[in-house]
């Protein structure tokens, strides 16, 4: 008689489901997410590329790009590859026509572990610091975990990029270490930071609950006349009840 027993939680119901290629998330803070096309390439051109933005791929394993074709060529990359499913930022301020403005991507999809990854973020510096930056993870996270059936996104970066790092704990993901020369990207050495967010802290009630933390920090009412913050997300999560 075999003593053998497989140890951990039972994981039961269906397998996590892909993201729709028809889908769109759209934000309450004037813009949407729209799965990323050709037809977006020169818009995402003039608000990311030249040498007025090549700080913007400092970490990533592609870029600057300089002309065009260049990025065009990277776009196809991504759309062709198995590992990204990339979406397009697009701003829709009511009074402008809309301009897309960054790329932020699923990636590195399990549906049979139920693990998917927030990656290659390319934020324009219109973008950033603005609260449609975090209420765009935010929409990855809740499409994720509420409609696609996920139990761990994660997120991963070069150990060198503070800013990604501190994004990470300030969205709620939990630091859970580094894998040293991890990989090799434009030539340097890159250890990666890891990080995850997990069902049961997402849909955690009271305090310190990621989900409850974003969507209170991304009311309106937290911003006042010019658009700043009047309480900063880690607040509004830790006083949550």
């Amino acid at each position: 008689m075999s003593n053998f027993e497989p140890k951990g939680d039972i994981v039961s119901g269906p397998l996590a489901l892909p993201p729709d290629p028809n889908k769109i998330l759209t934000g309450q803070h004037s813009f949407s997410l729209i799965p990323l096309t050709k037809i977006h390439v020169p818009g995402l051109y003039g608000s990311l590329c030249g040498p007025q933005n090549d700080h913007l791929y400092t970490y990533l394993p592609a870029g600057p790009f300089h002309t065009l074709d260049s990025f065009s060529a990277h776009v196809d990359s991504l759309l062709t590859s198995p590992i990204f499913f990339p979406y397009t930022i697009m701003s829709a301020a009511s009074s402008q026509e809309p301009v897309p403005i960054g790329i932020i991507t699923f990636m590195n999809i399990v549906p049979l572990h139920r693990t998917i990854e927030i990656g290659h973020v390319l934020y324009g510096t219109t973008l950033q610091r603005t609260p449609a930056a975090t209420e765009a993870n935010y929409l990855l996270m809740r499409y994720a975990f509420e409609e696609l059936g996920y139990l761990r996104v994660e997120w991963k970066c070069n150990d060198w990029n503070e800013p990604s790092k501190r994004a990470a704990v300030r969205l709620g993901f939990v630091y859970e270490g580094t894998f040293r020369k991890h990989l090799v990207v434009k030539g340097r050495r890159r250890d990666t930071a890891w990080y995850s967010c997990l069902d049961d802290e997402w849909f955690r009630e009271g305090r310190m609950s990621v989900k409850k933390g974003l969507e209170g920090w991304l009311e309106k009412s937290n911003f006042d006349e010019s658009g700043k913050q009047i309480r900063k997300l880690e607040e509004v999560r830790e006083g949550l009840v």
